[in-house]
Parts: C-alpha cells; sequence; structure tokens
C-alpha cells in the first residue's frame, strides 16, 4: 500500500501593486513601513546573507494580549535568518513564528519574496512564496485557517498582510487607519 501525503507545504500569493520596486522593498524591509500593515509588528532585516531578522511585538499587540487575558506576546514575535538579498528584487529568509509555542517548536520554515516589473501601467508582482514544510500548526496560522477557526482571531495569514500592504502602498492609509 503506498499512501500519500496530500498536505499543501508551500503557500504562493500573489498581488499586483501601483507602486516601484524600491517602495515595495522599503515597505518590506524597513521597520518605519513594515510596522504600518498587517499586525503592525515592525520588523529589521540585517540585508545580508547570514544577517539577522526580527519582528517585534508593538504595544498595540501587547495591550491586546493583555485585554484578551492572554499572556503578553515575546517581545520577538518573529525571527530568523536573510539567505538571500538582491535589493529590490528578492529576499529570501527564514521565519519562525515565536508567539505560538507550538509554532516556535517547528522550527523555521523559508519565506521567499519577489518583486518584478513594473509593467506599462506601473504595476509590480509582489510574489511571496512560504515553504512550510513540517510546520502545520505554522501553515494554519498563515493561511488564515487559524483565524477562521478561532471566530477570526489570530488575522488572516498573509492574504490579508498583503492586501493591507497593497492598500497602504497605493492610498497611503492601510487598514487600521
Amino acid at each position: 500500500m503506498t499512501t500519500t501525503d496530500t498536505a499543501v507545504t508551500t503557500q504562493v500569493y500573489r498581488v499586483w501593486i501601483k507602486a516601484t520596486p524600491e517602495r515595495i522593498w522599503q515597505a518590506i524591509t524597513d521597520p518605519e513601513w513594515n510596522g504600518r500593515y498587517g499586525y503592525g509588528a515592525p520588523g529589521e532585516y540585517e540585508l545580508r546573507p547570514g544577517g539577522a531578522y526580527r519582528s517585534y511585538a508593538s504595544e498595540g499587540m501587547k495591550q491586546a494580549s493583555t485585554e484578551m487575558g492572554y499572556p503578553p506576546p515575546p517581545d520577538v514575535i518573529v525571527d530568523g535568518e536573510v539567505l538571500e538579498s538582491d535589493p529590490p528584487r528578492r529576499l529570501v529568509q527564514t521565519w519562525r513564528m515565536n508567539m505560538d509555542p507550538t509554532c516556535a517548536a517547528e522550527g523555521h520554515t523559508t519565506l521567499t519574496w519577489e518583486i518584478s516589473g513594473p509593467d506599462q501601467a506601473g504595476t509590480c508582482r509582489l510574489t511571496v512564496t512560504h515553504d512550510l514544510s513540517g510546520a502545520p500548526a505554522t501553515t494554519a496560522l498563515v493561511d488564515g485557517s487559524f483565524a477562521e477557526a478561532n471566530g477570526g482571531e489570530g488575522g488572516g495569514g498573509w492574504a490579508w498582510v498583503l492586501s493591507d500592504l497593497k492598500t497602504l502602498l497605493e492610498t497611503g492609509t492601510g487598514f487600521a487607519g
């Protein structure tokens, strides 16, 4: 008998953004920008192979955890290492969610950001590929199914983060206002 694991271990998200590759790159890698969309957790990159990546819990996240009766999140909520950096086109990094003990125990996954374009209309395509091999809890967190199963708590995963990034770059205001 042969069994096949049909679980999707690689997620690919694409979004088209009316912005230059440089602006998109800056929004991904600069904590002044990346703290303004998604979960509002500023992330710092050392943009060289072997460089560190750390995303920090915002004051809003800490306050929300307290208000909902959860323990406070760790200061570094996501960490990893830069594997490849080719500004403003490609960033490959490892990524581990530290807010959830189960996700943290799964270890690092691999996240790739690729920016192509612009096309004739000035639109660039951002492709995010997340290899989640051996990380089922992290998979549920970043694909949004964890949030759906918990009444919307926990956010909408990568699709939600990238939609907010697009909105911020195109309008100047993200979902939080």
